[in-house]
């Protein structure tokens, strides 16, 4: 079994993010500077995210979103998988989620084994390395399976890779029995308050679902050939360096991972891949002077109470920030017309920063 690309082959990386926008414009923006540095690339993204973002643009489902690259020359690919679950279903709404991850964690798999089969047998050039988000509980064990080199893409900072890489520190010292003490145990961190941690590592229950999703990926990351995170070696340097002496692993700082997508000198292409319709807050911000807007984002997944929104409402107000963008998904929280309700709190929030 040959791991490592002859010297003549080109190199062709096959890339699978997991079907998250926080993860997929960082694996689409390495997918780009891998493409115009000479690698084929073949991206694959799951017919959902696929759906989420062509709906959103008003593009057919056919379309290719790397269609204006591949026209200027670069040698990128894009595939849909199915992730197990019809489109139609509703992922993230109550008991739905719980299926979902179920079907992330032990269904998903086989389809992307059957898709990189495919690739390794029929396509030229042959693969030569099999890149996978961090959070996938099968990259190594499916690039092992067809000769491919690993590599482990983790989307966030290395100090947050370093904390999920030593769960086994924190089980040990029983961080996970609700001790309240400071934790010294994790290697490149001096010391961090369990209250900082993540919340999956701030409850008793840790046989949930997505705490064995983590579980698996961060062992399918210690088992990989490459590490390589969307950080800057100058901010991490200290966390960095001593991962890499206390591991051995090939662990390598790439970000800010952003593409200007610019191909050449003389061509800029204008790409979107949002989850949702974009909102043209240009004209707005073009108003206001340079550096002077907060930009609050709560991510994909993350569902508050609306106790918590009202909460990190009142923490904008406090902060005395005069100019912020908040993003809330449509269905993310229950707006009522309640006094104190979240709809009045963004109320608040936009005459603050009408201002």
């Amino acid at each position: 079994k040959t791991r490592m690309a002859k010297s003549n082959q080109k190199p062709h990386a096959i890339v699978i993010p997991c079907p998250f926008q926080g993860h997929i414009n960082p694996s689409i923006h390495l997918s780009l500077k891998l493409a115009t540095k000479g690698f084929t690339i073949t991206f694959i993204n799951t017919k959902y995210s696929h759906a989420q973002i062509t709906k959103s643009q008003k593009l057919d489902q056919t379309h290719n979103i790397f269609a204006k690259f591949q026209e200027l020359g670069l040698d990128i690919h894009y595939q849909t998988v199915c992730d197990g679950f019809p489109l139609e279903f509703d992922r993230f709404s109550g008991s739905n989620t719980e299926k979902f991850w179920e079907g992330f964690l032990l269904n998903y798999p086989f389809h992307v084994d059957e898709i990189v089969g495919k690739l390794v047998e029929l396509d030229s050039p042959r693969p030569t390395c099999l890149i996978v988000d961090t959070f996938y509980g099968w990259g190594t064990t499916i690039a092992n399976k067809y000769g491919l080199v690993s590599v482990s893409f983790f989307t966030q900072p290395a100090l947050v890779f370093t904390i999920d890489y030593h769960l086994d520190l924190l089980l040990k010292n029983g961080h996970f029995d609700n001790r309240k003490d400071t934790i010294y145990s994790i290697p490149g961190i001096s010391a961090i308050d369990p209250s900082d941690l993540p919340s999956y590592l701030q409850t008793k229950e840790t046989s949930t679902i997505l705490h064995q999703i983590i579980y698996k990926g961060f062992e399918e990351a210690k088992k990989s050939d490459i590490i390589i995170c969307n950080t800057i070696q100058e901010l991490e340097s200290k966390v960095i360096s001593i991962f890499q002496e206390k591991t051995k692993k090939p662990f390598f700082a790439i970000g800010p991972i952003f593409h200007d997508h610019q191909v050449n000198s003389s061509k800029n292409v204008k790409f979107s891949n949002s989850f949702l319709p974009e909102t043209n807050c240009l004209e707005w911000l073009n108003t206001k002077p340079k550096s002077s807007v907060l930009y609050f984002s709560l991510g994909s997944l993350f569902s508050p109470s609306k106790q918590d929104v009202m909460e990190f409402a009142q923490g904008i107000l406090l902060s005395k920030v005069e100019y912020f963008i908040w993003v809330l998904r449509p269905n993310l929280v229950f707006l009522t017309s309640e006094s104190g309700s979240p709809k009045k709190w963004c109320a608040i929030a936009h005459e603050k920063s009408s201002k």
